[in-house]
């Protein structure tokens, strides 16, 4: 439990606002104390001016007056009532009166051994201060002592003592109205450092529980953590993160799929000119067939096969080479006319035994783009192939070349039958055939290559088809000007 960050976080902000409100206490305690000596001291001041100028103006000089006569009694008087011992000393450290608590003190023996620096700063013009003047009082005293002036002359020093005593009790309660304050404050910033944390860790817990069922497999979890901060941002990876996860495992899984119905065509494809192969070889071999037209087709039939198992093969390979990233296409900047040009000439003679006729439109500009020109042409011938396959005799098939920009596009459209809408968007899957009387001879992998072939170049492959209205292939490529 310690080592839950919830608990750090309680015991970091405790400590720190500790840490805060000793050095606030100290501070306080140090300046509150300077500054109410201060003040007392400038009080204090004050008072001995006063009373100095009073003690001036009443004339008496002669010590017996200042033990006995005006000095004395007015001394008393001011200690009576303002609760602080006024003493007056000559240059000699003798006591000419004392206050309320000590009257009859008469030596300088009873003074402090510093009374002598503050009676000579006294007579020299100046007020003096001292928080240990004197012993006599049996407490630490804060002292001021000022000069008595008679005619322009120094007769006399007025020392005024207030016990320290009072002023740190002042400092002390003060002191302690601090300290209460800061613990009320401290245990509210407590609580509220409580809250924090637990807010603060809630988002960082659901995260956890999200990347925990993350790593178990499950990718559709989501974090739901909504805060616009670091935290929200980490948050915010990993639910891009899962979904990015649910869509490779949703990718991978259909590669799987795909390997599988891949591997069961071929295993399909394979086996149907294999099995005719065999069967035919074993009948000849077995002496079955004795005629010699009969064994004349029955080598036809082995020939044909073998080349659709050539071609199965070849196309497989194309397939193969055409999806791994690492085989490189011979790319250079080529005529992408040129290539229609011998796409022309190659399809003519497939499509002259059903008369169909090619029609030919350019209207680009530029015909240079960056590609291979045996995989481009390949890919053209593939199309051009299954548009003579799916017309009509005599119809025609129109190669239209346009430019809009940088984009050639390059049209081939056929006036056949059209494919159905429920065959077109698997058109361009391996091994998928229509179900065309059309489509006897074919692998089902021709499209696929073609497919391949655009998206190695960077380039689009598009099908758009009406039953009955024949269908388009449209192949965009950016040109290289």
């Amino acid at each position: 439990m310690r080592n839950k960050i919830v608990y750090k976080l309680i015991a970091y902000f405790a400590a720190a606002l500790l840490l805060f409100a000793c050095v606030i206490g100290g501070i306080f305690f140090s300046l509150f104390r300077s500054h109410t000596i201060e003040l007392r001291k400038e009080e204090l001041r004050q008072r001995a001016v006063n009373i100095s100028e009073t003690l001036s103006s009443l004339g008496n000089s002669g010590p017996g007056m200042g033990r006995g006569g005006g000095y004395g009694a007015y001394v008393r008087f001011l200690s009576d009532i303002a609760m602080t011992d006024v003493w007056v000393v000559d240059q000699d450290l003798h006591i000419l009166t004392g206050g309320r608590m000590h009257p009859a003190v008469n030596t300088a023996g009873e003074l402090p051994a510093d009374a002598g620096e503050i009676v000579s700063e006294v007579f020299a013009g100046n007020t003096e201060f001292s928080q240990s003047f004197s012993s006599v009082l049996d407490t630490p005293t804060l002292t001021v002592g000022t000069p008595i002036r008679q005619d322009g002359a120094i007769v006399g020093a007025v020392l005024l003592h207030a016990p320290v005593q009072g002023i740190d009790l002042a400092v002390s309660k003060g002191f302690t109205l601090l300290i209460i304050s800061i613990g009320i404050a401290l245990g509210i910033a407590i609580l509220l450092s409580v809250g924090f944390s637990i807010t603060f860790t809630k988002p960082l817990k659901q995260m956890n529980n999200g990347a925990i069922r993350l790593a178990a497999g499950d990718y559709t979890v989501r974090t739901n953590v909504r805060q616009r901060d670091e935290i929200g941002t980490l948050a915010g990876n990993l639910d891009v993160l899962a979904e990015r996860l649910d869509a490779a495992s949703r990718e991978s899984e259909r590669m799987e799929q795909m390997r599988r119905d891949f591997v069961a065509n071929v295993s399909h494809e394979l086996k149907t000119p294999i099995t005719v192969i065999r069967g035919s070889l074993e009948a000849l071999r077995d002496g079955v067939i004795t005629d010699n037209a009969q064994v004349r087709d029955y080598y036809e039939q082995m020939l044909c096969e073998s080349k659709n198992l050539q071609r199965l093969v070849g196309d497989l390979l194309d397939l193969s080479r055409l999806q791994n990233m690492d085989f490189n296409l011979e790319m250079d900047t080529i005529s992408l006319c040129d290539v229609v040009s011998d796409v022309v000439r190659s399809a003519e003679s497939l499509a002259q035994p059903k008369g169909v006729e090619f029609v030919v439109q350019n209207g680009a500009e530029g015909c240079n783009v960056w590609g291979d020109y045996g995989r481009l042409r390949q890919m053209m011938l593939i199309i051009a192939d299954n548009a003579v396959k799916f017309s009509a005799p005599q119809g025609k098939v129109y190669i239209t070349l346009s430019q809009d920009g940088e984009d050639i596009t390059l049209s081939i459209r056929d006036t056949g039958k059209g494919i159905p809408q429920e065959d077109l968007p698997f058109i361009f899957d391996r091994f998928y055939q229509t179900k065309s009387p059309d489509n006897q001879t074919g692998t089902g992998l021709g499209l696929a290559i073609a497919k391949e072939i655009a998206n190695r170049h960077d380039a689009e492959l598009q099908a758009f088809s009406e039953e009955g209205q024949g269908s388009e292939f449209v192949f965009t490529i950016k040109s290289n000007l």
